[in-house]
């Protein structure tokens, strides 16, 4: 025995419970329940997008909305133009948006901007059933309000839809970023949904009921603002966070390292503040009324804990088998066999590739896979930076600089025409 077990132990315990969960979330997120679809119009929805300076993509948005299989009188399109300086706002009059302008310095960021537009929306004459939210560079699949259609008539009320790529071809970047979310929407959100627990908003294409902004309203600013409501209606009001495959947003991924660094160096920072807040108030709520909703919100919340967790324990490991200072029972056969521990390793390193298989990604992408884990490891320095930056609530704003369209993006991914 060493003295440093009395922390290396609690850890290996720790990397050996995530190791199962998303082993387990993996295995569900491969395969897909049947569901009847509900096809016949019935709800009215206030289409939002957020947009600082986005006269570059902005314009093919709105159009692409315009395009939607769904009855046009039952949904309509605004424009929350913040703290503009461009031709943002006049832009998007021009392509057939409501344009509400918002000019306030001190209250900056997203969440402050969504809070703003829900009020005003809220308070016009016109009653919606639900919103649904989206980034000025996103296109938006031409089914994606029939599917959010079936899923509120079911009585789904916050609903994440699926967050695809639509520039994956123009860098390693973009490729491994795209990578990164397709798998995600699997191994991750599908499984969740699957098993019945509760997934997270991911900031875009996004659908909440009108309900829910009543009772709950937005009140969400932090960098990651999307988490954070999820995890309030989820603290709030044992309210689930599902998922619609089916409704897909195409969202523009960075195409420079440092710009994907940026971006997910506010993922993460957002991600540790939202964590700090919640996760002592679900484990709570969660024990008290013994709701495994709310305990497994912690699991979402603890990902970049655990993601720094493990990395101190690989390291640790390295130099244990130098010069021993801990008691290491994970991988030497004492727990489980070796040969269990290296299956487990190779199923990882194969589930990835059986998700870009499964959506027929286009051999333009898979050229880049060998660089996939070169993005996933850069996650442990600005996890860490994150860490270190989690009180810091500055937004960065990612700049667009070309415009995208709906054609392009099925060319891009290999997909049908959309008609």
């Amino acid at each position: 025995m060493y003295i440093m077990d009395i922390i290396m132990i609690p850890i290996q315990i720790i990397v050996i419970f995530f190791t199962f969960y998303y082993f387990l979330l993996a295995m569900f997120g491969l395969w897909r329940k049947r569901e009847t679809k509900i096809t016949t119009p019935e709800k009215r929805f206030a289409l939002i997008i957020a947009a600082h300076n986005e006269e570059q993509v902005l314009g093919e948005l709105i159009d692409n909305l315009y395009m939607l299989n769904y009855p046009r009188e039952l949904y309509d399109v605004y424009v929350v133009a913040d703290n503009c300086t461009d031709s943002t706002a006049e832009l998007a009059r021009a392509h057939g948006a409501i344009v509400h302008e918002r000019f306030n310095r001190e209250l900056v960021g997203k969440g402050y901007a969504m809070d703003w537009m829900f009020r005003r929306v809220l308070d016009l004459d016109v009653e919606y059933d639900a919103f649904c939210v989206f980034d000025a560079d996103n296109l938006v699949h031409l089914d994606f309000l029939t599917e959010m259609n079936s899923r509120l008539c079911k009585g789904e009320v916050v609903i994440q839809g699926y967050l695809s790529a639509k520039n994956p071809r123009d860098t390693w970047v973009s490729a491994t970023f795209a990578m990164a979310f397709w798998v995600v929407n699997h191994l991750w959100h599908l499984g969740k949904y699957n098993l019945g627990l509760s997934t997270a908003l991911g900031g875009t294409g996004m659908c909440i009921s009108t309900a829910i902004i009543r009772r709950f309203g937005w009140g969400c600013n932090c960098l990651t603002e999307d988490m954070e409501f999820s995890m309030k209606v989820l603290y709030e009001g044992n309210v689930r966070t599902t998922w619609a495959h089916d409704a897909i947003v195409y969202d523009e991924k960075p195409l420079t390292f440092m710009q994907s660094w940026h971006q997910r160096k506010r993922w993460a920072q957002g991600h540790f503040d939202c964590a700090g807040r919640y996760i002592p108030r679900l484990l709570v709520r969660g024990l008290q009324r013994a709701n495994i909703r709310q305990l497994d919100g912690i699991m979402q919340l603890s990902q970049p804990y655990f993601m720094l967790i493990s990395t101190l324990f690989l390291l640790a490991s390295y130099v244990n088998l130098y010069t021993p200072f801990f008691t290491t029972f994970l991988y030497n056969g004492v727990l489980l066999p070796i040969e269990f521990w290296t299956a487990l390793g190779i199923i990882q390193y194969l589930l990835p590739v059986i998700v870009l298989w499964k959506i027929k990604v286009p051999w333009g992408v898979w050229v880049y896979l060998p660089l996939y884990p070169l993005f996933l490891y850069s996650w442990v320095p600005i996890t860490f930076l994150g860490f270190i930056d989690r009180h810091k609530k500055e937004w960065s704003h990612t700049q667009h600089t070309r415009s995208i369209s709906l054609k392009d993006v099925a060319l891009h991914l290999g997909e049908k025409k959309q008609e």
